[in-house]
């Protein structure tokens, strides 16, 4: 049986790989990453630019902080410490050349030290302290002015005192005046100088403070516009052109078949845009194909229904109208040799056998070539079942060789599954009938067994015969596949092909179990029922 040659399958190809996208020359194509990379390069740079002000103004912030503070006010307090010491000289060194008490005398000596002191202490800051303002120049020149004062009026005073007692400072008044006037100019010019020092470290300090909170402040600036800058490009170059691709999808979704997809920026949406267009243009040509291929398939399928329906009418008029000559074939050849069997010799008589022989065999192929097609096809209803009926079923029909060959026949517990009671008592009755027929010297026993392998039933037919060979597994279920001459082991050779036919229509498998080392071994699958413990 074949299809006929009008009734082909459809040519099936693999379809071509879509063609690359070419650039339309239209619209933005930067990438959004590289879209990002300018905004932070952009946010980067203003970064670095505020954040070298910010440790300049700092620098610049604690230079002027450390002027101020660790020489420009200690400079000035040490100034005051110089005035306060002078005047307490004046007034000691007055009082004792007025009295000659010495706790005058002392408390101008003390001061003498306590100035000492104070200038000891601004010499140590003098390296401290910004050049340019003449700040040593004027240490000096006080140091000057009181060593002047006291020479020329505090230590006269001392001396004479000491020599001649207390007496009125008038011849020595003019000279006090002088260098003391001296003294105060230059203490006032040393605070002038210091109080200046004072104004520009601190206009420093304020200028550095005010650089960091305006680089801060650019800082802050800079960050909001990167976050605009970035929202903007989301919504520009992401959320835009993903919206306008959605509705464009949305519209191919609705049904609108041919509308064309595609967006102009970013580079990989307009990528991804081109590539579903692409798969849309060929989704449509598919499906039209397709459509086409679905109408051809149809036309095919009621062609070879057609057939089929031609098929089995010739079947069935197979099995009457090519049977029928062959029994009158047979029954006037057996005819022919009785009426006229003295008139024969034996190689007539012979000849006559092997007719008569010809035709049964050739009724017998007939009958299994219509059992073979009739599978699945005529009565191939399916029901749920009890296997052990269909195999009890077919050693009913197998009694009599059963009793002729002395063979015993045993089973495990038979399952229940969905199949169709004729066809499964054919099978096992081929089985069975094969272990008859190839058997050994010894009574042949055969048995079926069952097992649960997952969701599938496991039988088995083993029997004590003659066996097969390993390398004849697959061929034997081949339909007119023989292993033996036919005048050995009569048969048609359909027997195991139509075994295998009938667990196919089954949804199961049937194969030759080659690790057996005596007999034969046939095992096949059927799907069960429900859980495993059923």
């Amino acid at each position: 049986m074949t299809v006929p040659d009008s009734v082909q399958a459809p040519d099936v190809t693999t379809p071509p790989p879509l063609p690359p996208l070419a650039p339309s020359g239209r619209g933005s194509r930067l990438p959004v990453g590289r879209w990002f990379l300018l905004a932070g390069a952009g946010v980067l740079v203003i970064f670095v630019i505020a954040l070298s002000a910010i440790l300049l103004a700092l620098s610049t912030t604690y230079d002027a902080r450390r002027t101020l503070v660790d020489a420009v006010d200690p400079a000035a307090l040490q100034t005051l410490r110089v005035a306060r010491a002078v005047q307490a000289q004046e007034g000691a060194i007055r009082g004792y050349g007025l009295t000659g008490e010495q706790q005058y005398l002392d408390s101008y000596r003390q001061g003498v030290a306590e100035e000492q002191s104070a200038k000891d202490a601004i010499a140590k800051l003098v390296p401290e302290l910004p050049e340019g303002y003449g700040v040593r120049r004027q240490i000096r020149e006080l140091t000057g002015a009181t060593d002047a004062w006291r020479r020329d009026y505090a230590e006269p005073v001392v001396t004479r005192t000491l020599k001649s007692g207390p007496a009125p400072l008038t011849d020595l008044a003019k000279h006090n005046l002088q260098r003391f006037s001296a003294v105060r100019a230059a203490l006032d010019e040393q605070q002038a100088v210091l109080g200046r020092l004072h104004d520009v470290a601190r206009d420093r300090l304020y200028s550095g403070w005010n650089t960091i909170y305006w680089a801060v402040a650019a800082l802050a600036g800079a960050m909001v516009l990167a976050i605009v800058f970035c929202a903007l490009i989301v919504r520009r170059a992401v959320a835009g052109p993903i919206a306008r691709l959605t509705r464009q999808v949305r519209a191919v979704a609705a049904g609108d078949f041919d509308h064309e997809l595609g967006v102009e920026r970013p580079a990989e949406l307009w990528e991804l845009s081109g590539h579903i267009d692409g798969m849309r243009r060929r989704i449509m040509t598919e499906w039209q194909s397709s459509v086409e291929a679905r109408q051809q398939l149809a036309e095919q399928a009621e062609e070879l229904k057609r057939s089929n329906r031609e098929l089995e009418q010739f079947a069935y008029v197979a099995s009457h109208d090519l049977q029928e000559p062959l029994r009158k074939v047979a029954s006037f050849t057996q005819m022919l040799e009785q009426r006229y069997a003295d008139r024969l010799d034996d190689r007539a008589r012979q000849y006559i056998g092997f007719a008569v022989d010809g035709a049964r065999r050739m009724q017998l192929l007939i009958n299994d070539l219509l059992d073979f097609s009739r599978v699945g096809r005529v009565g191939g209803e399916r029901e749920e079942m009890d296997t052990g009926d269909a195999l009890a079923a077919a050693l009913r029909n197998l009694d009599s060789r059963l009793s002729e060959t002395g063979a015993t026949v045993t089973n495990d517990d038979m399952p229940k599954v969905v199949g169709n009671r004729t066809l499964l008592t054919q099978l096992f009755q081929n089985l069975v009938s094969n272990a008859l027929k190839f058997r050994s010297e010894e009574p042949p026993r055969v048995h079926i067994g069952v097992r649960r392998n997952g969701d599938m039933w496991e039988l088995s037919c083993a029997d004590n015969g003659i066996g097969v060979d390993a390398k004849y597994a697959d061929r034997i279920f081949l339909i007119f596949q023989r292993l033996h001459p036919r005048d050995v082991y009569p048969g048609t050779g359909i027997g195991l092909a139509l075994c295998r036919k009938i667990v196919e229509y089954h949804g199961g498998r049937i194969w030759l179990d080659t690790n057996e080392s005596a007999g034969a071994t046939f095992r096949w699958t059927l799907p069960a029922l429900g859980d495993p413990d059923d």
